[in-house]
């Protein structure tokens, strides 16, 4: 498909194509969405490593797969609003050059996230792989929503899990940009009195896996971002839907959603699993375990109803350029 003929495909309205998965490729289906229309776009395409897709063919040449990768990325650049956000879930391969290729299209990086998880794929002649890298993107470098503010996105400090300090602010604290499974699995590495959040892998044998797709995100993941960067009733797109899970998340926070897979038998699925879902249904998967992590052994914990002192807010640098929440 040539650029010519994506760029001059007829752009349908918004309206008609939300709440569906449509069975077409991301370059199509985007190419046919109007400019400007998405409020938040999460994409987990596939990593170019020769996994087994029931259509497509996951080994491309190294140019041939940059070059596909700059197509679809500036695409969902054009039809995402001017405060619009975009995730990227990609694996080591090719993780430095597709934030490269996102900066060239426009966009301004945000976090380059590491999700740790145990269970990964156990290799033979280099370390075991057990993260993933999820890169957060906005269109606008000071434009943007990121609802830092709102309880529900943010997790308690260590001063109030472990230290009992006064001091600490009684909203918590943003997440740290390392996302583990299971801090007591690495008595070592983290402590359970960190305060860093944890995702479980969809593993074969979890409640939560749906059997027919093998690269399933976790719920809980997804609902972090949708949560942090998106308003109820804004539009949630993802251009590979696979399994369907960001679609089912939008959907039980109260977003609007579309989505793109170009599997029929994964557009099926997909749908199956969105019929059972419901707005303010519970995500599947380990809920968020830090607020109710209990403090280490020296740790003394403020006692419940304790005043803790307000926060002074600090001197921002002049370097320093806050995002707006829209």
């Amino acid at each position: 498909m040539t650029r010519t003929f994506l760029t001059s495909m007829t752009h349908l309205a918004l309206e008609d194509r939300l709440g569906a998965i449509h069975e077409r490729d991301c370059l199509q289906g985007l190419a046919e969405l109007p400019p400007g229309c998405i409020d938040l776009a999460f994409a987990d395409p596939p990593f170019n490593i020769g996994y087994e897709y029931d259509v497509y063919e996951d080994a491309k040449e190294y140019r041939e797969y940059l070059d596909w990768s700059r197509q679809w990325i500036g695409q969902v650049y054009r039809v995402l609003k001017p405060d619009g956000t975009f995730w990227l879930a990609i694996g080591d391969e090719y993780a430095a050059e597709l934030k490269l290729l996102a900066r060239e299209v426009g966009f301004y990086p945000r976090s380059w996230v590491i999700w740790y998880y145990t269970f990964g794929v156990n290799c033979q002649r280099k370390f075991n792989r057990s993260h993933a890298h999820l890169l957060y993107f906005t269109k606008d470098r000071q434009r943007f929503t990121f609802r830092a503010d709102e309880l529900e996105n943010r997790v308690p400090s260590a001063r109030m899990l472990v230290y009992g300090d006064r001091r600490a602010d009684a909203r918590g604290r943003l997440p740290d940009d390392t996302w583990i499974l299971r801090p007591q699995d690495l008595p070592d590495g983290f402590s359970p009195g960190e305060d860093t959040w944890y995702f479980p892998r969809v593993a074969g044998t979890f409640h939560e896996r749906a059997g027919w797709h093998g690269c399933q995100m976790p719920e809980q993941l997804l609902g972090r971002i949708i949560r942090l960067c998106s308003h109820p009733g804004d539009v949630v797109l993802d251009p590979f839907a696979g399994s369907a899970t960001t679609l089912v998340v939008a959907k039980k926070l109260g977003r609007r959603w579309l989505g793109f897979e170009i599997s029929p038998r994964y557009a099926a699925y997909g749908r199956r699993r969105l019929e059972n879902a419901q707005e303010g249904q519970p995500l599947d998967g380990a809920p968020e375990p830090t607020m109710s992590a209990p403090p280490t052994h020296l740790g003394r914990r403020l006692p419940a109803g304790a005043a803790v002192a307000p926060t002074v807010p600090r001197k921002r640098s002049t370097k320093e350029r806050p995002g707006r929440t829209v």
